[in-house]
């Protein structure tokens, strides 16, 4: 029972990473600049993401435009691209398979099949976890390096948005949902290893008794 609850309460962590990898590849305050100026009603957002650059004004007006060249845009974006697609597919993945392979649900078949399932779930989890870690603290590091650089402008300098903290925690989420799901897993496949079951044969007792009758017999 412990660890079916665990194995759910890992299934909930993963589902919050899923959601949150989703949101955070598609906002676009990966990066946001906040130009006040000379008075607040004139005041303006800049924000950037991984898809699209948008605008926000005091009064009201929302403005985005779409980043449609891939060639034109630095690497470190075309990297975030790739790996926060391939972390929602694989999450999306674990869900699906730790589905099958989790305790409480009865797909899956027997117990090997589903504690592989399980397993192979756990995998997916940690791969995603991973490929949302690494773009997320690269954009991080860019992020920070323009915004020490005496060299750029104070407005064109950018501080990390809602997207990067999103994209952080999710990666943690499923990190840890993929570490319980594979260990859980684990455990119960090392116990078997370490204490196989017992067979009892009593080919002593069978001999001694045999023996008596054969004493028996010739007396």
């Amino acid at each position: 029972m412990a660890s079916a609850s665990l194995q759910f309460f890992a299934f909930i962590l993963a589902l919050c990473g899923v959601f949150g990898d989703i949101a955070a590849t598609l906002l676009p305050n990966w990066k946001v600049n906040a130009d006040i100026g000379t008075n607040i009603i004139t005041a303006v957002t800049q924000m950037q993401g991984l898809w699209m650059d948008c605008t926000w004004y005091s009064t009201g007006m929302f403005s985005c435009t779409l980043k449609y060249s891939i060639l034109s845009l630095p690497v470190y974006i075309q990297a975030a691209r790739t790996t926060m697609v391939l972390s929602c597919i694989l999450s999306a993945f674990g869900i699906c398979i730790t589905t099958v392979g989790m305790k409480c649900t009865k797909l899956g078949g027997d117990t090997d099949s589903k504690n592989h399932a399980c397993f192979a779930g756990g995998v997916c989890f940690i791969l995603a976890g991973i490929f949302g870690l690494v773009p997320t603290s690269w954009y991080t590091r860019e992020i920070i390096s323009n915004f020490l650089d005496q060299t750029i402008p104070e407005s064109s300098k950018h501080e990390p948005g809602g997207a990067v903290y999103t994209g952080f925690i999710s990666a943690g989420f499923l990190l840890i949902a993929g570490v319980i799901f594979c260990s859980s897993c684990f455990k119960r496949q090392q116990g078997a290893w370490i204490y196989p079951p017992k067979e009892h044969h009593f080919p002593s007792t069978e001999q001694e008794s045999n023996a008596g009758y054969n004493l028996k017999d010739y007396v």
